[in-house]
């Protein structure tokens, strides 16, 4: 049988070395990606978690492409009205009011149905033997302790886990968690349903409703993951595919679709930066005012407006210019999420966007298990006119979106990001990169801008870029009146981005982004037509 030869890029070195180790299994781009995104929950809590979501898009070698939305759905007594009552109008940052049922298992499992060559119990070796002997703490999340650490401190399983001895653990401190690495254990061998109905999920529905949280185990056993064709359109010769919502992936269609209608479908320096920022500023606007759960409030995001859209930027009218952010609805996530990257040379792809939304999610770790709980819940509106209300069993609008670019039917790129609202603008220059023939560690790598709020006092069209985006992107941004705000050069408050790239020869590259503690690597076994070692790849 041919070995498989496959490249994988994540935000932690140990996710990839785990994702390494199961291409050295025998396993194929499902199970390497499968071993880094259980890895990632334990050494990067404040981005992904057990009690978080998943979104993924795999790919199989026939060539057919499917979206695994495994995003959670409000606990079944949750009571809108009882929220107004308590919150007033928005729902909190954090907390147990923002808790919703974790899918991500749930996904694993869907994503293994598509191929996967490892057996169920190997996707967790890496990440129990990490939970239980304990990781150095890496740089990205020992910042997210010290901006975090108050909000944690108020819940006694997070206090006791992230500062056993008192004080928030420091970069390169050792973490260490016990009673996450025995619910690893017993998911790794029951299954799926240890979590959504067995022992694990009734500790930890009991353990959420001490905390204030009116999930159950009935919700967990009642949590489905909804599994769909991928939507796509066509760009500068290649396909782009993405998750339909109630994800924002249409948003990056849009651009694409809106740059191919302008004739700017092949990239070039001449793409005007501040065409692009109003089609960022746009999918925001869409998202914001239409995006819902489709089970619950159908809408057209990917065509609502569109041809006025084009129009306007075609008479290169002027700009209307962004309204203030009320101080009090600025509770913008960083976009504390992972994305995972993987192919291999038997066809299979796998993007995966794994998150628990705001860092750290909820703030609630339920002490009977470890697992961290995500925020998701607070991405809900309590205005009962919006689309995106919040109703029992309905999933809240989300920024999660795995992308996979084909060409010619074969795999050409696979991407993944974090970044919050900013995924769809992160991953359209990102591609803008690839197509201009930069390498995946180069295009991961270069300086980028997004369009939106992040602080009190920003307006929706606030643009925060890196110090060293060219000259000409930040006079042409300014040109079309963006408010402009600079931060330090790949830093991760704009997201980090991970790319594996497939050539027409089948070769495989990867890069990882510095943003990141993370690293990208190529593997070839004795078959594959290399020699077994991993290769790093623009790590």
């Amino acid at each position: 049988m041919r070995r498989t030869h496959g490249a994988i890029a994540t935000p932690h070195h140990l996710a990839t070395e785990a994702g390494e180790r199961a291409y050295r299994a025998g396993g194929n781009a499902i199970d390497a990606a499968l071993a880094a995104a259980t890895t990632l929950t334990v050494v990067y809590p404040h981005n992904t978690a057990v009690g978080g979501d998943l979104v993924a898009l795999v790919r199989d070698p026939r060539g057919t492409i499917v979206c695994v939305n495994a995003t959670g759905t409000a606990p079944a007594a949750r009571n809108p009205a009882e929220l107004r009552a308590a919150h007033g109008s928005r729902l909190p940052a954090k907390g147990p009011d923002t808790i919703t049922v974790p899918g991500a298992v749930r996904g694993w499992q869907e994503i293994r149905r598509h191929g996967a060559a490892l057996a169920w119990a190997d996707q967790f070796r890496a990440a129990v033997a990490h939970a239980a002997e304990g990781v150095p703490v890496a740089r990205s999340l020992a910042a997210a302790f010290a901006a975090d650490g108050e909000v944690l401190a108020r819940d006694p399983g997070a206090r006791q886990v992230f500062a056993p001895g008192g004080d928030f653990l420091g970069e390169g401190r050792p973490l260490v968690q016990e009673r996450l690495a025995e619910t690893l254990r017993q998911i790794a061998a029951n299954g799926p349903d240890e979590l959504y109905g067995g022992r694990v999920g009734a500790t930890l529905a009991a353990g959420l409703q001490a905390a204030g949280c009116p999930l159950t185990v009935d919700d967990l056993r009642a949590y489905t993951v909804r599994t769909t064709p991928a939507i796509s359109a066509p760009f500068s010769g290649v396909r782009v595919h993405t998750s339909p919502p109630n994800t924002q992936g249409f948003a990056l269609l849009r651009t694409v679709r809106a740059l191919t209608e302008l004739g700017l479908h092949t990239p070039s320096p001449g793409l005007p930066a501040g065409v692009l920022a109003r089609l960022f500023l746009d999918g925001t606007e869409v998202r914001d005012t239409l995006l819902a759960d489709p089970d619950f409030a159908p809408t057209d995001v990917l065509d609502h407006g569109f041809g006025e859209l084009v129009r306007l930027l075609r008479s290169r009218a002027p700009r209307r210019t962004g309204a203030a952010v009320p101080p009090d609805s600025v509770s913008v996530p960083r976009g504390d999420t992972v994305g995972v990257a993987a192919a291999d040379s038997h066809g299979y792809a796998v993007s995966l966007i794994q998150s628990v939304y705001g860092s750290f999610g909820s703030a609630v770790l339920e002490p009977g298990t470890g697992i961290l709980m995500q925020n998701r819940g607070t991405a809900f509106s309590l205005d009962a006119a919006s689309p995106n209300v919040l109703r029992p069993g309905k999933r809240p609008k989300h920024t999660l979106m795995p992308v996979l670019v084909t060409e010619q039917d074969r795999v050409r790129w696979v991407n993944s990001t974090m970044g919050g609202h900013g995924q769809p603008q992160i991953h359209a220059q990102v591609l803008v990169q690839l197509l201009g023939g930069h390498s995946p560690a180069q295009a991961v790598s270069a300086p980028r801008y997004v369009v939106g709020p992040r602080k009190p006092g920003d307006t929706a069209d606030t643009v925060y870029h890196e110090a060293d985006l060219s000259p000409a992107t930040v006079a042409a941004l300014a040109a079309d009146d963006f408010p402009l705000r600079e931060v330090p050069a790949r830093t991760e408050f704009l997201g980090h981005t991970n790319v594996v790239s497939v050539d027409a020869d089948g070769t495989l590259t990867a890069g990882s982004d510095p943003r990141s503690d993370g690293s990208a690597a190529v593997v070839a076994l004795p078959g594959a037509g290399a020699d077994a070692s991993g290769t790093p790849a623009g790590s």
